[in-house]
């Protein structure tokens, strides 16, 4: 038999509700023995209609029951393949409702690799071979870290709005790529009540966030703010290609013209019913197994676990919320430990745990295991990882 290995990624947080998870793959199966293929939205067919009717009940009609901060209706959804399009979905409706081309995103943010958003993904390492052809429309602002952050970024995002037609804010919740970095608190109240006063869109990327990932439904509802639009993939389906740009009805209306016979946005594979019938196993999976609750205890668990690893070459701190994890090592002289973090990783890997290195320089280990993983697989985990940074 093959060696086993325990995944700490769910594969980029694809398999919140475990690896093929039956319940996804028999729903798949079954589309796939009935209908195989539908024609986008030419001939939109009836899972895609009733998975933009769950969409639209477990986000912003949830929130409107739940009294969150944001105008409260249901929602529109525009169907991608990928989390990246989802973005670019919701930066063209941005642009279509406002009549302005400007987008603030934030340092670290990462949106994606096509030529849309990348335009809001700031990594250099991803932007600069391509930067000749970038609109470059995207305004960069700090991410905050404390709150004592936020007065100092209120004035630069005042200074932006004065400055440029921005139409949208376009921010992660919580940066994942970006090395698991959290806001504090009054952080997305605060880029809403600067998109309510300017009459820009706030749009959320929760590709990564999203079902039950940092221990909500939305990783917004840990500040009960609503936004205008709001991406999502990744866990959407547990494992097959399909993304969604969820937005409020009235500005998804007012952006979209009505077709006069071709769309101005589609695509041949938008809304793929096997996607659409998994997503919504995936979605009825996730309340069954409770694992938004699951992972909002485990991450705790998890987080004091972490909190007495140690390691004898570099400082070692920790951070995340639910099952959304960063342990962020740090040379003595304040540079990032990434070779450290990057053999520790390997030698993780040979240990049979399976793990990612986040952040510009690699030096954050995360952790986003499956939304199913147990106690003990997580204690187990916690314990090999202080093994391996304790003799690296």
């Amino acid at each position: 038999m093959g060696k086993k290995y325990l995944d700490l990624t769910a594969a980029f947080g694809v398999a919140a509700a475990g690896h093929a998870n039956p319940r996804v793959v028999r729903a798949g199966q079954r589309q796939m023995a009935t209908l195989l293929h539908a024609m986008g939205d030419v001939h939109p067919h009836a899972l895609k209609a009733r998975l933009a009717r769950e969409l639209s009940r477990i986000t912003f009609e949830r929130w409107a029951r739940a009294g969150a901060k944001g105008k409260r209706q249901k929602a529109k959804t525009i169907f991608s393949n990928s989390g990246f399009e989802a973005v670019e979905s919701a930066l063209k409706t941005a642009v279509l409702a406002t009549g302005r081309r400007g987008v603030i995103a934030f340092e670290g943010a990462y949106h994606g690799l096509g030529y849309g958003a990348l335009n809001a993904t700031h990594r250099e390492h991803f932007r600069a071979p391509f930067r000749s052809q970038l609109r470059e429309f995207g305004h960069f602002a700090s991410f905050p870290k404390a709150k004592a952050d936020l007065p100092t970024l209120e004035k630069s995002l005042r200074r932006i709005f004065r400055r440029e037609k921005i139409g949208a804010i376009l921010v992660e919740p919580v940066q994942a790529r970006g090395g698991c970095n959290i806001p504090p608190p009054g952080f997305l109240p605060l880029l809403r009540r600067l998109c309510d006063r300017h009459g820009a869109l706030l749009i959320l990327d929760e590709i990564y966030t999203g079902f039950g990932r940092t221990g909500k439904w939305f990783a917004c509802e840990h500040s009960g703010v609503a936004p205008d639009l709001i991406c999502l993939g990744k866990a959407l389906t547990g494992g097959f290609p399909l993304s969604a740009c969820v937005g409020r009805a009235d500005v998804m209306d007012a952006a979209w013209p009505v077709s006069t016979g071709e769309a101005i946005h589609t695509s041949t594979f938008l809304g793929h019913p096997v996607g659409c019938a998994m997503a919504l196993a995936q979605i009825a999976e996730i309340k069954r197994l409770k694992l938004v609750e699951r992972s909002a205890r485990l991450g705790k668990m998890l987080l004091a676990e972490l909190s007495a690893v140690r390691s004898p070459q570099s400082a070692v701190a920790v951070r995340g919320a639910g099952l959304m994890v960063g342990v962020e090592l740090t040379l003595p002289n304040g540079q990032p430990a990434t070779q450290i973090a990057l053999n520790a990783i390997k030698q993780l890997l040979h240990r049979g745990y399976i793990f990612l290195p986040e952040g510009e320089h690699g030096n954050i280990i995360s952790l986003t295991p499956p939304l199913t993983i147990s106690e003990a697989q997580l204690a187990a985990t916690v314990r090999t990882l202080a093994k391996v940074l304790a003799t690296d």
